[in-house]
């Protein structure tokens, strides 16, 4: 509006002291008062305020605008196309062509599958690594928790360089990182070099999903985000598929530490995300200083502590219904290691369907709608998953529980992203998702521990049902912000 000569808006008046250059008598206006430049930093700071506010705001912008002389008007437009201002104040998807959205939902997945396919490896090959280094098998498993352990300080470091510096390097060096680190592992000459190595990839392994998952949620629209959470997400069947097919082809022929040179193979994918994947347009618009960051991390500890735990005990339903269920097919059931292979196969293409399942069925019933129907699903199938008799039974049931376990899983990427303040959005994330798989790392070694008096089938019963009731307790007590926009000028008013 125009008050004594000047264009003005309230909110921007009273937000950031705006004021644009008065207008020359006449209703000509002069570029050199700098009309064009102050308007357009009073358009993009209305991209700060929520849409409807932002709206009335533009529009007492503009009912100024028009009563510009048509010189002065042709003048404003010409300049403002030119202007990166009012670009950074257009909506966040209309800047992102279907083209950059699927290369960046592309590249993230892969990063995860061959993440995964790096860490598993190492799981199909202890006995082997165990004998060549004349150590037992549990020393082997430990260099397992030693990368587990280190995946916090890399989602630390990564995170903290995603939200600073933007999502594409801190990614493409994640990548590099630990898939130079694999390739060392394999030439790794003693134990106490391979346990050092393991320790350094879980840094690159904890760095990459939080940025990966950041990147990729904000490169996706509100209404199917859930969809390609659960996507990206079950990168993670996808790379224990891969590594088991690697160990069925290759290790029989090459031995073990062909495996890990092959895990050397995800470097080349930072060559098509420098080509081919864009910067998050999410984080071009916040751009977070470092006191940005500092005071993001603490005015949301709350929310933070709350997706830790929350974390902790979805790994605990993971790990629980995953990490000995061989083993218990093996030693109590007495299954050979092929029938064992194949059942592991069929549940982790029921892991993969319902990721995607759940994380469309999120995309209508919300996050924790069904996060929770997924964790009452899988409670209810523990008896058809661990007490069949039946071959067949029991690997329908092996089938189901991973696809509800999973299902869950897939809705979390979605979830932690519009959980997380944008900037810190790449170090909340991933830093909560870490801890959690910090803080659950011992589940395997409780189970087995239970295992030695109650028995595998008890034992690893007792334990989905417990976690799996905790779960289902804290998805509820939380909060959820489906499908909201994860740009900026959303999430700055509401923190």
């Amino acid at each position: 509006m125009l008050r004594n000569g000047s264009l003005t808006t309230p909110a921007l008046k009273s937000r950031a002291g705006a004021r644009v250059a008065p207008l020359k008598a006449g209703g000509q206006v002069s570029l050199e008062a700098g009309l064009p430049n102050r308007l357009e930093r009073g358009i993009a700071e209305t991209a700060c305020l929520p849409s409807r506010l932002a709206a009335r705001e533009l529009k007492h912008c503009l009912r100024g605008v028009v009563r510009l002389s048509p010189t002065g008007f042709i003048g404003y437009t010409l300049h403002a196309m030119e202007s990166r201002e009012v670009e950074r104040a257009a909506p966040l998807e209309s800047r992102l062509s279907r083209s950059d959205a699927a290369h960046t939902l592309a590249a993230t997945f892969l990063g995860w599958t061959l993440d995964a396919f790096d860490f598993f490896v190492l799981v199909f090959v202890l006995p082997a690594i165990a004998a060549e280094f004349h150590k037992s098998v549990a020393d082997i498993a430990f260099t397992i928790t030693a990368t587990l352990a280190m995946r916090p300080l890399g989602a630390v470091v990564f995170g903290w360089l995603a939200d600073r510096y933007g999502r594409r390097i801190p990614l493409m060096a994640s990548i590099s990182f630990y898939s130079v680190i694999e390739v060392l592992s394999g030439l790794a000459p003693s134990y106490r070099t391979f346990l050092i190595l393991r320790a350094l990839y879980g840094i690159g392994m904890g760095g990459e999903w939080g940025v990966g998952a950041a990147l990729a949620m904000e490169a996706v629209g509100p209404g199917s985000r859930g969809f390609f959470s659960g996507l990206l997400q079950e990168g993670y069947a996808v790379g224990y598929l891969l590594a088991a097919g690697a160990f069925f082809f290759v290790f029989p022929h090459f031995g073990w530490r062909a495996l890990f040179f092959l895990g050397g193979l995800p470097a080349l994918l930072t060559i098509y995300i420098r080509s081919k994947v864009p910067e998050s347009r999410a984080w071009e618009r916040t751009r977070p200083t470092t006191r940005d960051v500092m005071r993001a991390i603490r005015s949301n500890l709350a929310p933070f502590a709350y997706l830790v735990v929350l974390m902790t005990l979805m790994n605990f339903v993971s790990h629980g219904t995953q990490d000995l269920y061989p083993t218990f097919l093996q030693t109590q059931r007495g299954l050979h290691p092929r029938t064992v292979a194949t059942i592991a196969v069929i549940y982790n293409v029921g892991a993969l369907l319902g990721g995607l399942a759940f994380g469309y069925f999120s995309d209508r019933w919300g996050r924790r709608a069904a996060m929770a129907s997924a964790i009452a699903l899988a409670l209810a199938l523990i008896p058809l998953w661990i007490y069949p008799l039946s071959l067949g039974l029991l690997t329908a049931g092996a089938f189901l529980m991973q696809f509800m376990v999973q299902g869950a899983w897939g809705v979390v990427p979605a979830h932690l992203a519009e959980l997380s303040p944008p900037q810190v959005r790449g170090l909340f994330s991933g830093l909560a998702y870490q801890s959690g798989v910090f803080f659950a790392s011992f589940a395997a070694f409780a189970e087995a521990v239970w295992a030695q008096r109650f028995g595998y089938a008890s034992a690893m019963a007792g334990t989905a049902a417990v976690v799996m009731v905790a779960a289902l307790v804290v998805i509820l007590l939380g909060g959820e912000r489906t499908a909201v926009e994860l740009s900026a000028a959303e999430h700055l008013h509401q923190t």
